[in-house]
């Protein structure tokens, strides 16, 4: 039997199954910093929803902990380094509110395609105004999906019951699980001109913010219904009630705000906009399943079984630690370069070990290359232990091949393939001296380490200048260059540059490389 202290309030399922495991638990809401840190050292382990701040020094006050349960997605109020740093396991319960979310969005949806609220609002203020108040159907509408996740699969789910045609943008989603859910997968720009209807379920990162910019508005379908019940800050609030006023857009239902609660909202001066206070998840049933799927979790780890959910690393038998601990970032940055130096939709990912590791049971490889792939593709936080799960759920799997003897010159390679609708990329890496070198992409071998923090990828004839030029321009650019890397088939043949900068690369820049003469293509890589 452990002690489990519940110091934020969970549906009472979950501690009843808590109890049910033959644990002692103890529900304390609404303790001060300083009493947790008083009792914190009783119990095995702890399970907060977001009130509970658990802090590197909560943890070191926790000498008998074991894991921490967090009866939600988000864990921005655990401190998991720390944990990590101790031993413990950090889960959360990221699945128990999906329908919960699916069905508020398609709410949603439908109060924006018939003007529920405001029909509702003037019938109460007395009014009988039928005609002003048409709707459209959703049937043989359109819908594009941006992000075909947990929630947005739900949603097309739903949607495909409503005999919708389901357009959906996610590159990180194999074309033959779209399939499977009836869906086309397409580019954003045809999303956006051909959708009636659109409902976005991707997370907020540095890449999606601001998903709509002000340029692709223009190319809006005219009328288009927008839906955001994802996150806050996917699309400009500002440029959406320009699109009502200039009706670009016929809706907008919003869940999510840019600031919560967001105070003053410009939008709300026009017609056909729909608001909810974040309610996502705001269903008996989800707080229900939270609760009891992250109860399931803590029961686990304290019958020393795996836990679905474990948000840091995995545990390791010591020789294969030792073996493989060098090639797991080799495995996650070849991966992540991979999945930015590919176009179009996502089809397969596979990765080699060649050499010496190639003896031992690479799997964990596997699941560092999926860190590499999703991490872009999700909120939350992307480790060895939660990958294959996430990437189960899109769909995806890596296909995993050994190779004692092809590793060349090296000890060992890490080679990761990405295939997409429109070719493949292949990168391959290696450990040297525990630092991340790369050295083929494509067919062309090269060494160097991809430590920049932005990078530059191009393919080019090899001919006298080339190095040159692009120097020339990052220099009147003032963008400060750290390295810089050629390969080569042969003399005056094909040819690759990869240039490290410790600045980030403007549009303007960018577009003067791609315009050298010779030059054939050049991507921009984040680290």
């Amino acid at each position: 039997m452990a002690r489990i202290l519940v110091s934020d309030p969970i549906d009472e399922a979950g501690v009843q199954r808590l109890v049910a495991a033959g644990h002692d638990v103890d529900a304390k809401s609404g303790l001060s910093p300083a009493d947790l840190l008083a009792i914190v050292g009783d119990y095995d382990a702890l399970l907060v929803r977001s009130e509970t701040k658990v802090t590197a020094e909560v943890i070191a006050a926790a000498g008998r902990l074991q894991v921490i349960g967090r009866a939600g997605v988000g864990v921005d109020n655990i401190d998991i380094d720390a944990a990590t740093g101790r031993g413990i396991a950090v889960v959360n319960a990221p699945t128990g509110n999906t329908i919960a979310a699916a069905e508020h969005a398609f709410a949603l949806m439908m109060a924006l395609a018939r003007n529920v609220p405001q029909a509702d609002a003037s019938m109460r203020r007395g009014e009988w105004t039928r005609s002003k108040f048409t709707g459209v159907e959703l049937r043989n509408k359109t819908l594009g999906i941006v992000g075909l996740g947990k929630v947005g699969s739900e949603f097309a789910r739903r949607a495909k019951a409503f005999q919708m045609t389901i357009l959906a943008h996610d590159p990180y989603v194999p074309q033959e699980f779209a399939r499977s859910l009836g869906v086309e997968m397409v580019d954003m720009d045809r999303l956006l001109a051909s959708s009636d209807f659109i409902s976005i379920h991707t997370p907020l990162t540095a890449g999606t913010k601001g998903l709509i910019s002000a340029k692709q508005f223009e190319s809006l379908k005219p009328g288009v219904r927008i839906v955001n019940a994802a996150r806050g800050g996917l699309i400009d609030e500002a440029l959406l009630r320009e699109g009502l006023a200039s009706g670009r857009i016929g809706g907008v239902a919003l869940d999510v705000f840019a600031t919560e609660p967001p105070g003053e909202l410009p939008l709300l001066d026009q017609d056909h906009v729909v608001v909810t206070p974040h309610l996502g998840a705001s269903t008996e049933e989800a707080q229900v399943e939270v609760a009891v799927e992250v109860a399931d979790q803590v029961i686990a780890v304290l019958a020393g079984e795996p836990a679905s959910y474990t948000l840091n690393v995995p545990f390791l038998p010591a020789d294969v630690r030792e073996a493989l601990a060098p090639y797991v970032p080799v495995a996650t940055t070849m991966a992540k370069l991979a999945i930015q130096l590919t176009d179009g939709q996502l089809d397969s990912v596979s990765v080699r070990v060649a050499g010496e590791i190639a003896e031992y049971d690479t799997s964990i490889l596997g699941s560092a290359v999926l860190v590499g792939v999703l991490g872009a593709a999700t909120d939350m936080r992307v480790n060895l232990v939660n990958a294959p799960t996430l990437a189960r759920e899109r769909g995806l799997n890596v296909v995993e091949e050994k190779d004692r003897e092809g590793a060349g010159q090296y000890t060992n390679l890490v080679v990761v393939e990405v295939r997409t609708s429109t070719g493949r990329v292949r990168v391959g890496g290696t450990s040297v001296s525990g630092r991340v070198h790369l050295v083929r992409l494509d067919d062309f071998s090269l060494d160097m380490e991809p430590s920049a923090p932005f990078m530059l990828f191009t393919s080019q004839v090899d001919q006298p200048g080339m190095i040159g030029k692009v120097g020339t321009i990052a220099g009147e650019h003032d963008a400060n260059i750290s390295f810089m890397e050629v390969g080569r088939d042969g003399p005056r043949g094909n040819a690759t540059m990869i240039v490290g900068f410790d600045d980030e690369l403007t549009d303007a820049m960018v577009d003067e490389i791609r315009a050298i003469p010779g030059m054939t293509s050049v991507r921009v890589v984040v680290a």
